[in-house]
């Protein structure tokens, strides 16, 4: 989602592949051994296969709305870290060998607290409008949100549910949703955004 939202903004067209991860193409293990999304293949053969380093690739190429000017890298390692690790526990905890994914649920939840704190003095992570750290830890938000949103909504963080709110309302948001038909070799090329 991150990735697609930057290449979005940036305005930069790429080729899309939507795969499937349980069925990988060749093509995409050729070019990323580890069979991870997203990969970018640029058209001088470099590959970049972290959809942080896609993101700052985009950007770098045209930033309309200045999302760069919004990077705050501490936040987004807690996000990529022990948020994430929390959520991935949270919301799969039966990969994980977990019987109750409460306790990660909970540890995950005092790192949205303190992005609610900050979201109650901007609208966004930033300042006014989104940047670079709301794009990049948004998704991650949006799935702890969605793995019970009816605790979620229940809950005392009105600035964080207005921020996702927001994000994921946008035409933006609207834009990398739409849903793209599984890739297979041979088939036309379907450019984005």
């Amino acid at each position: 989602m991150r990735a697609r939202m930057a290449i979005a903004v940036s305005g930069v067209g790429v080729e899309l592949r939507e795969v499937v991860l349980r069925d990988k193409p060749a093509e995409m293990l050729e070019a990323s051994p580890k069979g991870t999304v997203p990969v970018l293949v640029l058209t001088d053969g470099r590959v970049i296969d972290e959809s942080l380093d896609i993101m700052r690739w985009a950007l770098g190429q045209y930033d309309p709305q200045n999302w760069l000017a919004g990077d705050d890298p501490e936040l987004i390692a807690v996000n990529d870290g022990p948020f994430k690790a929390a959520l991935d526990r949270y919301k799969y905890p039966h990969r994980y060998g977990i019987v109750d994914p409460e306790p990660h649920r909970m540890e995950g939840w005092k790192i949205l607290l303190n992005l609610n704190e900050r979201l109650t003095h901007h609208a966004y992570l930033a300042g006014g409008k989104p940047g670079f750290a709301d794009i990049a830890i948004f998704p991650f938000a949006r799935q702890f949100a969605v793995t019970d949103l009816p605790w979620f909504d229940e809950q005392d963080a009105i600035a964080l549910q207005r921020w996702l709110g927001a994000l994921t309302t946008s035409s933006m948001f609207e834009t990398i949703m739409r849903r793209f038909p599984k890739w297979r070799s041979g088939d036309p090329e379907v450019m984005f955004p």
